[in-house]
């Protein structure tokens, strides 16, 4: 079967920006439809796109008028909508979310950036879209064989369960994109996010939390997407100016995150900000201390230090597990939390079963 080939409206006043988006669309594998203003976004929309790349301020009609109309048509009511702004007040943001915007990206637009949001936002609604086609094949079958309904509920279950799949493979591809030239990647993501789950059901966080944990802690270190190769694959030690960006991964990776509705994803974003966070404040970006710090950023605080210390790296070989124990030991109330550091300490035979599960 062939593939379908996505469709991406760029909207912008401004040729040249119009045409540097449109160079990027294309150069993801998309198809383009170009418009120089509001009014012919909204006409644009009945070709059938895919989705919307809106600049926020046009002539005629602006990027928030652009999208309260397509939300207005009943066949467009959930086409992924995307603005491209430099608008940063909360009410703004605000107002976006409430005409119906799914995402934004800042001015001037980073080409990753924007390929893995597209890519993220177009997955969706290609999921989203299949379960919508299904289930009106199953609302048919119902109409018809009623004695077929508990069949019928059950596959929409299953196509709800392949959605939610879905959205987590799409948040799981993203963790990998940004560690992807690390020989342990995938390892590395999955033991992050088990420990994080076994740390939090031991401290009796609420099972949905837990979940949630499971799949937000291995998004950490997202923001290395925006770290230079030569400072993040560097063979020896940083020096202070390249310290000093290697930080930034945190601020990169929230601002990546920044504006989903997802709880997996907005959790994500508070785990990125805050894993370099220590409880004498003494950490970064925000010098956070104790309760200030997210719980779910304290659990994997604790957890991605172990992990990172017990892996081998370009620059070192992999520090004895109890080595690494004792480090974390030394460091309760200064830089880790010390009710999880004493869950962690309890679970450890489940961190090594996980350990070992994940290394082979």
């Amino acid at each position: 079967m062939t593939e379908t080939k996505y469709r991406i409206l760029v909207a912008d006043d401004d040729e040249m920006i119009r045409e540097l988006h449109a160079e990027f669309v294309r150069g993801f594998g998309y198809d383009v439809e170009l418009a120089a203003d509001g009014i012919e976004a909204i006409a644009k929309v009945g070709l059938g796109v895919d989705l919307v790349l809106t600049d926020g301020h046009m002539p005629n009609m602006d990027g928030f008028d652009v999208a309260r109309r397509i939300r207005q048509t009943k066949r467009s009511d959930e086409l992924p909508i995307v603005m491209v702004t430099s608008l940063e007040a909360r009410q703004d943001r605000l107002r976006a979310y409430e005409v119906g915007i799914n995402d934004f990206i800042n001015k001037p637009v980073d080409h990753t950036e924007l390929r893995l949001r597209l890519k993220w936002l177009l997955e969706l609604k290609s999921a989203q879209d299949q379960l919508r086609h299904h289930k009106r094949t199953l609302e048919d079958t119902v109409q018809r064989r009623t004695t077929d309904l508990r069949h019928a509920l059950e596959e929409v279950t299953r196509a709800q369960r392949m959605v939610q799949e879905g959205h987590l493979d799409t948040i799981r591809r993203l963790t990998v994109a940004a560690e992807y030239k690390d020989h342990d990647t995938a390892g590395h993501i999955e033991r992050i996010g088990r420990y994080s789950e076994v740390v939090g059901q031991a401290m009796h966080l609420a099972p949905g939390i837990v979940d949630l944990l499971l799949h937000a802690a291995p998004m950490h270190d997202v923001g290395k997407l925006g770290i230079p190769d030569n400072i993040l694959l560097k063979a020896g030690p940083l020096t202070d100016e390249e310290r000093r960006v290697m930080n930034t991964h945190t601020t990169i990776g929230a601002q990546i995150l920044a504006g989903s509705t997802s709880p997996v994803i907005q959790m994500g974003e508070r785990v990125e900000l805050a894993h370099h966070e220590k409880l004498d404040g003494s950490g970064y970006p925000n010098r956070l201390a104790r309760e200030e710090i997210p719980i779910e950023a304290r659990i994997c605080s604790v957890v991605d230090f172990y992990d990172a210390l017990t892996m081998d790296r370009p620059y070192r070989k992999a520090v004895p597990a109890d080595e690494v124990v004792k480090m974390i030991l030394t460091q309760v109330d200064s830089h880790f939390d010390p009710a999880v550091v004493e869950i962690f300490v309890d679970v450890r035979p489940e961190i090594e079963e996980i350990h070992a599960e994940y290394s082979r």
